[in-house]
C-alpha cells in the first residue's frame, strides 16, 4: 500500500471521528439538555483503550448506587465461588459460632445456607461478636431512613435480611419474626412503623393501608441469640470469646447468587455484607472501613482519581467517584469475565433489573448499574453497537432541578447515537 493511500485512509478515519465527535457535542455540549446541571460522560474503546469522548470526566460525582459496581470488583477479587457462612470451633456437644456477614440465612431469593444440619449435633451453642468492629448504619447515611428496607443495619451475622415482614390478616398486621410484636398508636402513619430507638413496631388502625411492609430491627448480640434460638430449636447463649487461629470454616452458598441480587435488584443490604465479607476474609474481623482500605491500596491503586468511598451500596452522599475512574473499573472488571457472564449480572437495557423497563431496543444495547437519589442519576456500565463493537461508558447527573425519569430520556438520546454511529 502506497504512502499516500494510507495518509488518505488516516485522513478519512480522523474525519469520521471527528464527526461522531462533533454529534455527540451538539447531545451534551454548550446549550443542550445537560448544560443546566453538572454533567460527566466519557466512552471507551475498549479494544483500541481510547476514549472517545469526555466531558467532565476528572470531576468528583455521587455516584449512588453505582458504588455497587466497586463493591462487586472488589468481591470478585478476594472472595472464592461460595461464602464463608460461619467460623467455628466445638467441643463435644457444645460449639461457638462467629458470623462472617454472609447475608444469606432466610433472605428471600438466595439459596439457604445448610445451618439445622450443621448444628444438629450441638446440644448448645454460643454466638461471640468479637470480631464486629462496625456499626449498623454506613457513614453518612441518612438517619430518617431507618424505617425504609433499604437501610436495613450491617450486623455480623444477619437473619432475614435484618428485616421485619408485616402481612396484613383481616385487616390487622402480624409481624414475621414473631419475636417481634406491633400494638396500636394514633400517630399519622399508613403503615407498620418502627420506632426510633426500640425494637418497638406500632400502626394506626384507621389510617392502616394493609399492605405487605418490610422494615428493619436494630440489631444486637442480645437480638441476635432470640432469633437463632428460635429458628434452630436449640439454646444459643452470648459470648466475647475471641476468634482463635485455629478455627474451622462453613461454607456458604455460591458468591455468584449474591452478586446477581447486589446488581440485578440493586441490593443495598447485600452490598454492605459483602464489604463485610471481604474484611472476614482478609482480616478475621469485620469492619467496612478497613475494607475500603485495604482494596484502594491494592487493587486500586492506579485510578486516575483517588475514590472517596465509603460505604458499599452508595446510599451515603460522602461517596465521590470520577466518570474516568469508573471506566478504569469497568476496563478491569471487564478483562476478569467474559461478556456473557458479565453481561448476565448487569441490569439489561429493557429486560432484567433495574433497568427493565428502560432503553428497551429489540435487541438489548445497554449492560450498565443505575445509580438514583435525590436529584442525582448516574448510569454506568458497557455498550453494544450497531456494529457489534463494545464500549464502556460512565454517564453521571448531579443537582438537576428536574425528574429523574426527565433525565433518563435525554441520556437514551445520547446513548441511541452511540449505537447507531459508533
Amino acid at each position: 500500500m502506497s504512502s499516500l493511500l494510507v495518509l488518505f485512509l488516516v485522513e478519512i478515519k480522523a474525519q469520521d471521528a471527528r464527526r461522531l465527535y462533533v454529534g455527540l457535542d451538539e447531545l451534551l455540549g454548550e446549550g443542550s439538555f445537560f448544560d443546566n446541571h453538572q454533567t460527566g460522560f466519557m466512552l471507551y474503546d475498549l479494544d483500541s483503550q481510547r476514549v472517545q469522548y469526555d466531558k467532565n470526566s476528572h470531576i468528583y460525582f455521587i455516584p449512588a448506587s453505582t458504588t455497587k459496581l466497586f463493591t462487586f470488583f472488589s468481591s470478585l477479587l478476594v472472595l472464592g465461588d461460595s461464602t464463608n457462612l460461619l467460623r467455628f470451633v466445638n467441643k463435644g456437644d457444645e460449639v461457638t459460632i462467629w458470623g462472617t456477614g454472609d447475608p444469606s440465612w432466610r433472605y428471600p431469593g438466595l439459596p439457604q445456607p445448610k445451618l439445622k444440619e450443621f448444628l444438629k449435633p450441638y446440644a448448645t451453642i454460643y454466638f461471640s461478636d468479637s470480631n464486629w468492629k462496625d456499626e449498623g448504619f454506613g457513614f453518612g447515611w441518612q438517619w430518617d431512613d431507618y424505617n425504609n428496607y433499604y437501610s436495613a443495619e450491617k450486623s455480623p451475622f444477619p437473619i432475614h435480611g435484618n428485616l421485619v415482614t408485616a402481612i396484613n390478616i383481616n385487616n390487622k398486621p402480624h409481624l414475621s419474626p414473631s419475636v417481634f410484636s406491633v400494638y396500636q398508636e394514633d400517630k399519622n402513619v399508613r403503615n407498620v412503623t418502627r420506632e426510633w430507638h426500640s425494637n418497638d413496631f406500632f400502626y394506626n388502625p384507621r389510617t392502616y393501608n394493609g399492605m405487605r411492609a418490610r422494615i428493619p430491627f436494630i440489631t444486637s448480640q442480645k437480638t441476635f441469640v432470640t432469633l437463632a434460638a428460635m429458628d434452630w430449636e436449640k439454646e444459643v447463649f452470648a459470648s466475647k470469646k475471641p476468634l482463635p487461629a485455629d478455627h474451622m470454616v462453613l461454607k456458604g452458598i455460591p458468591t455468584k447468587s449474591l452478586y446477581k441480587e447486589l446488581l440485578l435488584e440493586s441490593d443495598n443490604f447485600i452490598a454492605e455484607q459483602l464489604l463485610l465479607m471481604i474484611s472476614d476474609e482478609v482480616f478475621k474481623e469485620l469492619n467496612t472501613e478497613k475494607t475500603i482500605s485495604y482494596i484502594k491500596k491494592t487493587y486500586l491503586f492506579d485510578l486516575p482519581d483517588e475514590p472517596l468511598w465509603v460505604d458499599g451500596s452508595g446510599l451515603s452522599r460522602h461517596n465521590l467517584f470520577t466518570p474516568r475512574s469508573f471506566i478504569a473499573l469497568l476496563e478491569k472488571i471487564y478483562r476478569i469475565l467474559p461478556d456473557e457472564e458479565l453481561f448476565q449480572v448487569l441490569p439489561t437495557g429493557g429486560r432484567t433489573g433495574t433497568l427493565k423497563n428502560n432503553y428497551y431496543a429489540p435487541t438489548p444495547y445497554i449492560f450498565a448499574k443505575t445509580g438514583t437519589i435525590s436529584n442525582n442519576h448516574c448510569l454506568v456500565g458497557f455498550i453494544r453497537t450497531n456494529k457489534k463493537k463494545i464500549y464502556a461508558f460512565a454517564f453521571m447527573n448531579n443537582n438537576y432541578p428536574y425528574r429523574a425519569s426527565a433525565v433518563r430520556r435525554e441520556m437514551e438520546k445520547v446513548l441511541l447515537y452511540v449505537r447507531d454511529n459508533f
